[in-house]
């Protein structure tokens, strides 16, 4: 599968490259997840899973096993092609809780749009 993403999200890599240790190495162990997959997932698992929130798009969150202090996700949404996955968003969720959902959303779905704009034919 190939992975696309904005300039956002390429800033928040950058910052965790920067920063380095454990949030980095599980959002890199997240960004292989995508990378493994053959097409839309077929069913939820642990690891990927739909969001509920995303009405506009059938978006999926991807999350790892409990570390302590650490909850990284990932927002992606796959192209109707089926061979590219967007990542829409990502963001330590701990301390936070499932709050963000409601804003990774809202995220999502701009950085969508925009995506759809440029790459849309």
């Amino acid at each position: 599968m190939l992975i696309d993403w904005t300039s956002t999200f390429d800033g928040f890599l950058d910052r965790l490259e920067a920063e380095g240790g454990a949030r980095l190495d599980i959002l890199l162990s997240l960004l292989e997840v995508l990378t493994n997959l053959d097409g839309v997932p077929e069913e939820e698992s642990a690891t990927l899973k739909r969001v509920r929130l995303g009405r506009r798009y059938p978006l999926w969150r991807v999350a790892h096993p409990f570390v302590p202090g650490v909850a990284m996700r990932l927002i992606v949404w796959f192209a109707p092609s089926g061979d590219v996955v967007v990542t829409a968003t990502a963001f330590d969720k701990a301390g936070v809780g499932d709050v963000w959902y409601a804003s990774a959303v809202t995220t999502a779905n701009a950085v969508i749009d925009e995506w759809k704009r440029v790459n849309d034919k």
